[in-house]
């Protein structure tokens, strides 16, 4: 098979962002009286949007709609302001990008993220790479592990889902690529183990970024 692009998730994959993620939430709880977690518990808490983040953040009995989106509000604008305190980009990312482009593979990302810290983080942490097309969360377009956003960048670089390899650190990556007919593949460095991608549908997980390009 010869593969033409190459997806990536954003969180846990391309950008170490845990810790500025960790400390805008935790902010934001301290600030409605609500206790704050650690590391590992935030880990578990990412990948399937800002809004599903804050509910499984805050405790079982103060989920009501209302106090979601007040909650939400304060966690973007409290990461607004903290998200390039600690975030950086995995080791071997630029060097995995450098080698993809060489080899002429298209770049692209699909994230969760809300799309304008998505275009936001990338441009910043990131620049000396082309993604086209670079897509966070939108209102119209379901998340992953919905199909619709890998198969709207497929169609958008004329590429059959075949011919593209989707990486990423979580269930919800390795279902969406699965339901897109494009390839799995797992990075163990991010926010899930290796077990919980398997069993996603990753065709294999990598250790390092290196070794995506033995197997492409």
């Amino acid at each position: 098979m010869e593969y033409g692009a190459v997806i990536f998730d954003l969180d846990g994959t391309l950008l170490d962002t845990i810790a500025d993620i960790a400390d805008s939430m935790n902010i934001t709880l301290a600030e409605h009286g609500f206790p704050g977690h650690g590391i590992e518990a935030y880990k578990s808490f990412v990948g399937d949007g800002i809004t599903e983040f804050v509910l499984r953040s805050l405790p079982a009995t103060h989920r009501e709609p209302e106090r979601i989106c007040t909650l939400v509000a304060g966690m973007r604008a409290e990461y607004a302001n903290r998200w390039r305190n600690n975030t950086v980009p995995f080791d071997g990312i630029p060097e995995l990008l450098d080698a993809l482009t060489s080899a002429g593979l298209k770049l692209a990302v699909l994230s969760n993220k809300p799309d304008d810290f998505t275009k936001m983080m990338i441009r910043a942490l990131l620049p000396g790479w082309h993604f086209d097309p670079l897509l966070g969360a939108r209102d119209q377009v379901p998340r992953k592990p919905h199909p619709a956003g890998a198969l709207e960048i497929a169609r958008y670089l004329t590429l059959e889902p075949g011919r593209c390899v989707y990486l990423g650190d979580s269930e919800t990556d390795m279902q969406a690529a699965v339901a897109a007919g494009m390839i799995p593949v797992g990075v163990s460095w991010g926010f899930r183990s290796a077990g919980q991608l398997i069993s996603s549908g990753a065709q294999t997980v990598i250790d390092t970024p290196a070794e995506l390009l033995r197997l492409i």
